[in-house]
């Protein structure tokens, strides 16, 4: 597709920044050793101007050159617990599919290089022409999350058996009727330590532990039934419709008819 100067608005290609883009990897992340041979070039191209950006797996690479420290980044969702584990200093948000940090951008997914591609259009070109290439690829503008699609994965790994143990009983229960008090009795804890050990273990607090189980339940039910929205609330443990809505576009980015309308795989017969 030709870009034409008047498209360019008036932007001089001369200054058009240099970018480099980790690319995704197999499933299983880069190690600390397979990313040290970039590591001193990396942070030479960037002190040099060079704007570094990454996709799914690259993010570790990126991570490794230290650069992220302290700043906003996204990977695939499934690399999270991997990633937060050796990155402690980073601000992982895997809810996002493109974080654009100025001379940083990370994206998500391994198809998050189209998003990645259409911010950097938009960053050197303008919008106009990003919106020309959006349209040219046959691909969705820019403002997809990845919490549309992402699972929870809660983490399992933590070494304290007591919360291991309610984790196990919230899966059970689908996270039904699940006050402190039972889930203190359950782990054999004073709510309080509870409190404390689970969100130190998990990441999350009780509750929002339990709203993620129950959203997760949801968003099966929505894909692969014909249950009215306020049947699914009751059957995952709401009993006001109107707070599952709420809770459910929360953690999803997405009401639940636009999450069923997106991703039900429920035929719908020929009119």
């Amino acid at each position: 597709m030709p870009i034409r100067d008047e498209d360019r608005g008036g932007r001089d290609e001369n200054s058009a920044p240099e970018v480099l883009v980790l690319p995704p990897s197999t499933w299983v992340p880069p190690s600390a050793e397979d990313a040290e041979p970039l590591v001193d070039w990396l942070v030479d191209r960037h002190h040099l101007g060079t704007m570094l950006a990454s996709v799914c797996g690259g993010a570790f690479v990126l991570a490794e050159t230290g650069l992220l420290v302290g700043r906003a980044a996204t990977t695939h969702w499934v690399h999270a617990e991997k990633f937060r584990a050796r990155f402690p200093d980073v601000h992982l948000d895997i809810d996002r599919i493109i974080i654009d940090d100025g001379d940083i951008i990370t994206a998500g997914g391994m198809m998050a290089w189209v998003d990645l591609g259409l911010r950097l259009v938009d960053r050197l070109l303008g919008p106009v022409i990003m919106a020309e290439t959006a349209r040219y690829l046959l691909v969705d503008l820019p403002g997809r999350e990845q919490r549309f699609y992402s699972a929870f994965s809660p983490v399992l790994t933590h070494g304290d058996a007591a919360v291991l143990k309610v984790q196990h009983w919230l899966q059970s229960t689908g996270a039904k009727d699940a006050d402190l008090a039972s889930l203190a009795s359950c782990a054999g804890l004073e709510e309080r330590t509870l409190l404390r050990r689970f969100r130190k273990a998990t990441g999350l607090t009780p509750i929002d532990y339990c709203q993620r189980l129950r959203v997760g339940k949801a968003r099966e039910l929505l894909q692969f039934s014909k249950s009215p929205v306020e049947s699914i609330a009751w059957e995952v443990g709401y009993g006001d419709p109107g707070a599952f809505r709420k809770i459910f576009l929360r953690v999803t980015g997405l009401t639940p008819s636009d999450y069923r309308r997106r991703f039900s795989v429920i035929v719908k017969p020929a009119s």
